[in-house]
């Protein structure tokens, strides 16, 4: 990977969503050390899956710039338990480097839970969230009007902030979105040569709404599509939106960086 592509950027950087602990390409600390070169300042990596919730929890605690979530994808959804739900309230209860449930949500794209499962289990973490008043990190693929539906029922009891984390819906969601005040995680897909439709949709969401991630290592920006990503690589991505959003790139990053600590709840 070319770094020197990499445009820097002067102001503070939030990345909201990222895996770190599915990371290859080079040690942990590297990435890290090359993230705080290129100002990204806070690191929120995501649970996904029941056997890395207290790996992900530990890499909070160890690295005072990582934060985490604790949830289960909804690929994982037929995994989920009792036993899991708890797992994942104690860690939730244990550190204050929890900064969400998530990610959870429903995927009908490739459907490896039942349909079902991924509704009772995406409903059963959205109580969660209430319960222990987290903000909720929702992803959600081809299931806008499931997702909709049940975010309906729960709405009016979540005191907390919401995120469509790799936003890539429709308006229809967009509009949903805007109107409850959800947030949208924005990440590479934006710079790919066929989101033509998505740059529209974005174009037409208030800044106040927008936070940044990579969704590494998947989703890396052009023109790295195809490699590894890594937080670092952030910068892109923010100049991508920048221009989308006929923004310089600092005023976007400074209202990004806002967004980020409103979205989870933090000071700034």
């Amino acid at each position: 990977m070319n770094l020197s592509k990499i445009e820097a950027v002067s102001k503070d950087i939030f990345e909201t969503h990222c895996h770190l602990d599915y990371l290859k390409d080079r040690p942990l600390q590297t990435t890290l050390d090359l993230s705080n070169q290129y100002n990204i300042k806070k690191i929120n990596t995501i649970a996904v899956s029941p056997e890395h919730l207290d790996d992900i929890l530990n890499l909070s605690n160890k690295y005072e710039n990582v934060y985490c979530t604790q949830g289960i994808h909804p690929h994982e959804a037929d995994k989920v338990d009792q036993s899991i739900i708890d797992i994942v309230k104690k860690n939730t209860l244990s550190s204050n480097k929890v900064l969400a449930i998530g990610e959870i949500g429903l995927d009908f794209h490739y459907t490896k839970s039942p349909k079902k499962k991924q509704i009772e289990v995406f409903e059963n973490f959205l109580q969660l969230s209430i319960d222990l008043n987290k903000p909720v990190v929702i992803h959600t693929r081809e299931a806008e009007e499931e997702t909709i539906s049940i975010l309906k029922n729960f709405l009016p009891q979540i005191n907390k902030n919401i995120v469509f984390h790799s936003f890539t819906s429709s308006k229809l969601l967009a509009d949903f979105a805007v109107k409850n005040k959800i947030f949208f995680g924005i990440n590479g897909i934006i710079t790919f040569n066929k989101s033509d439709e998505l740059r529209e949709v974005i174009s037409g969401v208030p800044k106040e709404l927008l936070v940044l991630e990579t969704d590494s290592p998947f989703l890396a920006p052009m023109p790295f599509r195809g490699k590894e990503n890594a937080p670092f690589l952030i910068p892109m991505i923010a100049r991508k939106l920048a221009k989308i959003k006929e923004l310089e790139v600092d005023d976007l990053l400074e209202q990004c960086w806002i967004n980020s600590h409103q979205l989870f709840d933090l000071e700034a």
